[in-house]
C-alpha cells in the first residue's frame, strides 16, 4: 500500500512540475508498479487494450478526416458567422453546442468531433485555440449530465438504485442537475479561460510559410484562369495538347486537366488532376483550366465549342504550387525561362515570376532569369518536393509535403459527413446492435479507405500518441489502488468519520471523495466503487439514496483538475499546449465551486 501511495504522489508531483513529458512520467510509474510486484504485466498493459483507449485512437482518425475534408472549416465558419467577432458569444456558443452533443454522444466522441472545428476556427479568426479547447473538454462532461446516457457513471447509479429495489432513473431525470452544472461551468470558465491563452499561440499566427490561398492572391492567378468543360460538339475532343498549339496561336496554356466523377447523387465524388503534356489527349468529360489573357481564352473557347464550367477557382488536391528562389550562382541566371528545362526535369510549370515588387505573368517563356527571382511553380506535390534536391541552383520555400497535408479534400466532405453521422447514430441509439468502440473503429477505417485522407500515413499522423499513452498507462493505477486497499480504506473511512454528523456532511464527503479519487482512476471505476458505499450510507441513515448517488456521478464526472482524470481532458492537452498546471489554474477552481454548488443543490432537488 505504501509503495502505491508513494508512486501516486510522485507521479502527481512530476505532472505538476512539468519537467518531464506526461506520457513518460506515466510509463515510469507503470514500470515501478510492475517491478515492485504490485501489478502483473497483464494488469499493467490492460490499459492499452481498454475500449476507451482504442476508441480514442479511432476518434482521432475521425476527427482528422473532418478536418482534412473541410467539414471542420465549414462548421467553424458557421459558428463564427453566428457569433460574429464577439469572443464571449463564441465561447458561449462553443460550450452550449458541445454540451448538447455531449448529452447524446460520449464525451470522448464529442471532443474528438468538436476539436478540429475549434482549431479550424482559431486559425481562421487568428485567435488562440487554447482558450476554447479546455472549456470544450469540460463542457462535454457537463453535457453528459443532461441525460441518462450522457456518461457511464449515470448508468452506474441507475443500476445501483434498481439493484436495491428502488425506482430507476428516467432519461431526463438528470436534466435539472445538468443545467445547473452548465450554468456554473459557464460562469466560472468564462473569466478563467483567459488564463489559458498562450503568448506563443495566437491560433492564427502568421506563418513564415505562405498559404496556398495567399500565393494565389499574391500572383493574381484567379484573374487569368478560366475553367471550361467539353461541349457535346467540341472540336478539340480527341486532339493532343501539341495539336492545339495554344501557346503560339493564342498565348494561353492549359494549367490543369481535371476529371470529375460522382455517384449516388453526388455524395460520393472523385476528382483527378493532371498536368498536361504535349501527348495528353483531350477527352469528352475533361475540364480544362486555361491560363492567359482573358480575351484570348474567350476567343479560343468560342471557336472550340467549350462550355464555361461553374467553378473556376484553383484547387490543390493532387496538384500544388510553391515558390523557388533563383540563387546567385545558379545555372539559370541569364537564361530564358524556356531554357530552364524545369518542365522536362521535374514536370512542373512556371506560373509567374516575382522580381523585386514586380509580378510577371505574361510572355513567361521569354523572361530572362536573374539572381533573386522568385518563380511560382505548379506541379504534382511529389514533383515539387523533388525540386528541393538541387539546392545549388535554387531554394524551395516551404515544405510541399506539409502543405499538401493541409489541403482540404472538400469534394470528400459529404462522404465524411455521412460516415460521421452514421457513427453518431450507432452510438446514440441502443437498438442498433453495434458496440460504440466498433462503430468508431469502422468509421475511422471507412474514412481512410474512402479517400478522406490523402494517404494512410496522413491518418496515422492525426493520432495524438502522447495522450493515448498517458491514458493507457494511468488506467492500471486504479487496479493498483484497489488491489492494495487504498480506495476501500479512503471510502470506508469517510463514512465512519462523517456518518454521525448528518446526511448533509456525508453527502459533501461522498462528493469530494469521489471527485478526489477520479483524479487518479477513471470516472467509471470510481462510480462503481463509490455507488455501493453511498447506497449503504443512505440506508444506514434512513434517508433517500438518490441525492447520495447523484453526488457520486457528479463527483466522478465533474473532474477537471487533472489531464488524465477523463479522456476528454487528455484529448485536448496536446492540441491546446496545456501543462498540468493549466488544469490546476482553471480546472481546480471549477471543480471546487461545482462541488460546493451541487452539494447545496442536490438536497433541494432530491429531498432526503
Amino acid at each position: 500500500m505504501i509503495i502505491t501511495v508513494v508512486v501516486l504522489i510522485a507521479t502527481v508531483v512530476m505532472f505538476i512540475t512539468g519537467k518531464i513529458r506526461a506520457d513518460i512520467v506515466a510509463l515510469c510509474a507503470l514500470t515501478i508498479l510492475i517491478l515492485c510486484g504490485i501489478l502483473s504485466p497483464a494488469e499493467a498493459l490492460a490499459g492499452f487494450s481498454n475500449q476507451v483507449v482504442v476508441m480514442m485512437v479511432g476518434l482521432f482518425v475521425v476527427g482528422g478526416a473532418i478536418l482534412q475534408t473541410g467539414l471542420a472549416k465549414a462548421a467553424s465558419g458557421r459558428i463564427m458567422q453566428l457569433a460574429g467577432n464577439n469572443d464571449t458569444a463564441t465561447f458561449l456558443l462553443v460550450v452550449i453546442v458541445t454540451a448538447l452533443i455531449g448529452a447524446f454522444v460520449s464525451n470522448t466522441g464529442t471532443v474528438a468531433l468538436m476539436m478540429p472545428i475549434i482549431v479550424s476556427m482559431a486559425m481562421e479568426s487568428k485567435k488562440s485555440a487554447s482558450r476554447l479547447l479546455m472549456p470544450l473538454a469540460f463542457a462535454s462532461s457537463m453535457g453528459g449530465m443532461l441525460t441518462l446516457i450522457g456518461t457511464p457513471p449515470n448508468l452506474v447509479i441507475d443500476e445501483t438504485l434498481r439493484a436495491a429495489s428502488y425506482d430507476g432513473l428516467s432519461f431526463f431525470s438528470f436534466l435539472p442537475v445538468g443545467i445547473i452544472c452548465l450554468v456554473v461551468g459557464v460562469v466560472v470558465m468564462l473569466p478563467l479561460s483567459k488564463l489559458l491563452v498562450k503568448t506563443s499561440d495566437t491560433g492564427g499566427e502568421e506563418r513564415r510559410e505562405k498559404t496556398l490561398e495567399k500565393l494565389v492572391e499574391e500572383y493574381r492567378l484567379n484573374n487569368n484562369v478560366e475553367a471550361f468543360s467539353m461541349g457535346g460538339r467540341s472540336s478539340i475532343v480527341g486532339k493532343t495538347v501539341a495539336q492545339l498549339n495554344l501557346r503560339a496561336e493564342h498565348n494561353i496554356s492549359i494549367m490543369e486537366i481535371r476529371s470529375e466523377t460522382s455517384r449516388h447523387r453526388g455524395l460520393i465524388k472523385n476528382i483527378t488532376q493532371s498536368l498536361p503534356t504535349q501527348e495528353s489527349v483531350i477527352a469528352a468529360d475533361d475540364i480544362l483550366y486555361l491560363h492567359g489573357p482573358k480575351e484570348e481564352i474567350e476567343r479560343f473557347a468560342s471557336a472550340a465549342g467549350l462550355i464555361r464550367h461553374n467553378a473556376s477557382t484553383i484547387d490543390f488536391y493532387d496538384i500544388g504550387i510553391a515558390e523557388i528562389v533563383v540563387m546567385p550562382e545558379s545555372r539559370l541566371v541569364g537564361q530564358l525561362l524556356r531554357q530552364s528545362r524545369l518542365r522536362e526535369q521535374y514536370q512542373v510549370n512556371v506560373l509567374g515570376v516575382k522580381r523585386s515588387r514586380e509580378y510577371i505573368t505574361e510572355n513567361l517563356p521569354d523572361v530572362k532569369l536573374r539572381a533573386g527571382d522568385t518563380l511560382l511553380v505548379q506541379g504534382r506535390w511529389e514533383n515539387i518536393s523533388k525540386i528541393d534536391t538541387e539546392e545549388e541552383d535554387w531554394l524551395l520555400i516551404g515544405q510541399p509535403k506539409e502543405m499538401a497535408e493541409r489541403v482540404a479534400l472538400t469534394y470528400k466532405a459529404p462522404l465524411a459527413a455521412i460516415i460521421m453521422l452514421a457513427m453518431i447514430a450507432v452510438m446514440v441509439f441502443d437498438f442498433i446492435p453495434v458496440a460504440p468502440v466498433t462503430a468508431v473503429i469502422a468509421a475511422g477505417l471507412l474514412m481512410v479507405v474512402t479517400g478522406c485522407f490523402r494517404s494512410v500515413d496522413a491518418a496515422y499522423k492525426t493520432i495524438n500518441w502522447e495522450s493515448i499513452v498517458l491514458i493507457a498507462a494511468m488506467m492500471p493505477m486504479a487496479t493498483a489502488l484497489e488491489k492494495t486497499g487504498v480506495s476501500a480504506m479512503v471510502s470506508h473511512g469517510l463514512v465512519s468519520a462523517l456518518g454521525d454528523i448528518g446526511p448533509m456532511a456525508l453527502l459533501c464527503g461522498i462528493y469530494f471523495t469521489t471527485s478526489l479519487l477520479t483524479m487518479f482512476i477513471s470516472n467509471t471505476a470510481t462510480a462503481v466503487l463509490m455507488a455501493p458505499i453511498a447506497m449503504s450510507a443512505a440506508i444506514e441513515l434512513n434517508v433517500s439514496p438518490t441525492a447520495f448517488l447523484f453526488a457520486v456521478t457528479l463527483g466522478a464526472s465533474m473532474c477537471f483538475a487533472s489531464p488524465f482524470s477523463t479522456p476528454p481532458n487528455a484529448l485536448v492537452m496536446q492540441a491546446g499546449g496545456y501543462t498540468f498546471g493549466d488544469y490546476l489554474k482553471v480546472g481546480l477552481p471549477l471543480q471546487i465551486i461545482m462541488g460546493v454548488v451541487m452539494t447545496i443543490a442536490l438536497p433541494l432537488l432530491f429531498l432526503f
